[in-house]
């Protein structure tokens, strides 16, 4: 798909070119709207919301990844409503050090490879698990690890996307993947056997 002919087709008012870039990212906006938001409604507002103000800004689009500018808009959409809503974090966002954060491996049963409903909710119980931790995490860190470990994108795409550098993103999932994966331990028993702590139930 030739995302940015499409694109620059839509700056000059071709909507088919529009909707066609609409359908191709719509289930991928919704997917992180959902994460971040933690409810389908909103969810779904959020996404809405967000590809109507791409279209009545498309001709800020100045090339590059169409993804990347779209999710963008997305992500802000989110961000907005969370403050709208006053939802904050109930511990105050850690200081991180860009030198001093271990990297930590992706659950490779995370990502969402496929935007099918059936491959999404695989596991009605460990989704479930997945998106209350998830909303236990600061909107900030929650963000990062929703785009590479859940969505695929790379560390490049994601500081595109959302204006950070490669140090921060990296410190920011490596301290969310830790949270994530100690929030999971009281779910242990739905999760796959290696990834689970040592410990409880292991000799």
């Amino acid at each position: 798909m030739d995302e940015i002919g499409l694109a620059q087709a839509a700056q000059h008012g071709d909507l088919n070119a529009f909707n066609h870039l609409v359908l191709t990212y719509q289930e991928l906006a919704f997917n992180l709207a959902y994460r971040l938001l933690g409810d389908q409604d909103s969810a779904s507002d959020a996404t809405q919301n967000a590809f109507i103000s791409a279209y009545k800004h498309i001709n800020s689009y100045r090339g590059g990844s169409f993804k990347s500018w779209v999710m963008r808009i997305v992500t802000n959409t989110c961000y907005d409503e969370l403050r709208r809503l006053k939802r904050r974090p109930t511990t105050p966002l850690e200081p991180y050090d860009d030198d001093s954060e271990e990297e930590i491996e992706s659950p490779s049963w995370l990502q969402d490879e496929s935007p099918s409903p059936e491959a999404v909710l695989e596991s009605n119980e460990l989704e479930n698990a997945i998106q209350k931790c998830l909303q236990k995490i600061h909107q900030d860190f929650r963000l990062v690890v929703v785009m590479v470990d859940i969505q695929g994108m790379d560390y490049q795409e994601v500081s595109d996307n959302t204006g950070l550098p490669l140090g921060t993103i990296k410190s920011r999932l490596a301290r969310a993947r830790g949270k994530l994966r100690i929030c999971l331990q009281f779910f242990r028993e739905l999760l796959p056997e290696n990834f689970r702590l040592d410990g409880e139930g292991t000799s």
